[in-house]
Parts: C-alpha cells; sequence; structure tokens
C-alpha cells in the first residue's frame, strides 16, 4: 500500500509515517510539503492508494487544492488531516471529494481506524464537528427521517449502513441482497437527499439528524 502524507511541517510528516506502520511493514509513504509537491507526488507516483491532505499548505489551502485534484483522481480516497474541523470546513470538504476527515487531535488510534474505514469504502466525519451543527428540513423544528423522505424500509436499512460507512459488499452480506440490488437502492437514496455521491449522502443525513441504525431484517422484501 503506498499512502501520500501532504504537510508543511516535517515533525507531523514524520509522526504520521511512524502512526501508518500500523498498517504493515509493507506499506510505503510518500512526503509532499505543499500544494505542488502534492500534484508532482500523484504525477509520479499513479499507484498511491490514499491521500492524508492537511488544510495549510504554504502555497494554496487544501480545499482549494482538493477542487483541483479530485477531477484528476476520482477514485483516489482524500482524507483531511486538520485543526479547523468546524462543521462548514467538514461539509465543504466531504463536498469537495473527500472521504474523511481527523481533527489534528484525534488520537492515533481514532486516526488508524478513521483511514480503515475510508479504505474499505466507508467515510468518516468527526462527531464533535457535525453532532451539534444540524440543519433541518424545510424550517421544521424536528428531525427529518428517513421515511418522509421517501424511502422505502429496505432503503432505509440501506442508508443506515452507508452511515455506518458500509460499502455495497458489506451491505450485500448483511441484508442478503444482490450488489445489482444495493446500488439501485443507494441510488434511490441520493435522490432523495439530493446527493451526488456517497460522501455527500451521508453529510446531508447527518445534516437532517438522520443517524445509523441497526437494520431490523424480518419480513422486508428487496
Amino acid at each position: 500500500m503506498k499512502i501520500l502524507v501532504a504537510d508543511d511541517h516535517a515533525l507531523i510528516r514524520d509522526g504520521l509515517t511512524s502512526v501508518l506502520k500500523a498498517f504493515g511493514a509493507d506499506i510505503e509513504i510518500v512526503q509532499a510539503a505543499s500544494g505542488v509537491g502534492v500534484e508532482s507526488a500523484l504525477s509520479k507516483n499513479p499507484d498511491i492508494d490514499l491521500l492524508i491532505l492537511d488544510l495549510i499548505l504554504p502555497d494554496c489551502h487544501g480545499l482549494e487544492l482538493l477542487d483541483n485534484i479530485t477531477p484528476q483522481y476520482p477514485a483516489l480516497p482524500v482524507v483531511i488531516l486538520s485543526a479547523e474541523y468546524d462543521a462548514e470546513t467538514v461539509t465543504r470538504a466531504i463536498q469537495s471529494g473527500a472521504s474523511g476527515f481527523v481533527p489534528k487531535t484525534a488520537i492515533n488510534d481514532v486516526l488508524v481506524s478513521a483511514l480503515r474505514l475510508v479504505l474499505s469504502g466507508g467515510v468518516y466525519l468527526p462527531p464533535e464537528a457535525l453532532g451539534g451543527n444540524l440543519t433541518l428540513h424545510r424550517g421544521t423544528s424536528k428531525p427529518v427521517s428517513a421515511q418522509t423522505l421517501g424511502l422505502t424500509e429496505r432503503q432505509t436499512q440501506v442508508l443506515h449502513l452507508l452511515l455506518e460507512g458500509k460499502s455495497n459488499k458489506h451491505i450485500c452480506r448483511q441484508l442478503g441482497l444482490a450488489e445489482a440490488t444495493v446500488k439501485v437502492h443507494v441510488r434511490a437514496i441520493l435522490r432523495a437527499l439530493n446527493a451526488r455521491s456517497r460522501t455527500e449522502a451521508v453529510v446531508a443525513a447527518n445534516r437532517l439528524g438522520i443517524r445509523a441504525q441497526t437494520p431490523t431484517l424480518q419480513a422486508v422484501n428487496s
């Protein structure tokens, strides 16, 4: 596995390199100290599996860089690691294509768990950033339910598993569905949440107050 670590502080890059050894002895770390360095590293290393990106770089803001590289590398998972983690910044990062956002104050175990989740196809959002900053639907005083969005019971189950960061394959196994069926349900969820991607759907659901719940599997058709 090859991971690109982008931060303007050498001590932080070296510290992350030590933490990332938890992924195995064969992991390869590429470092960059600027936006130009990130773009150069991606160009020279097309096999990079994950980008860990700081928001404050000497030649650009991380979100601006994310806007530039996402169209070029749409399949590359990006995790933002930043001291800034207010709800607006987190939401903006996810909307720009990030698959995760980890505060720099997070302990190493949280960081490793978040990276594992993202690498498995999930999305990691810091609960301290979004938990108390929800946008309610159409000015109502109560959070919206999946049912009020027009989702079926099965689609609601799929949504809850998406909110847990489960990949399509995990959802298939847990709900006993074909992958093609899960993809249909995911597309319906994206439409209901007015989202363009799974990550945007997770952000939208969080903002509406929809929380992951253990799915009830009995007597539900595909």
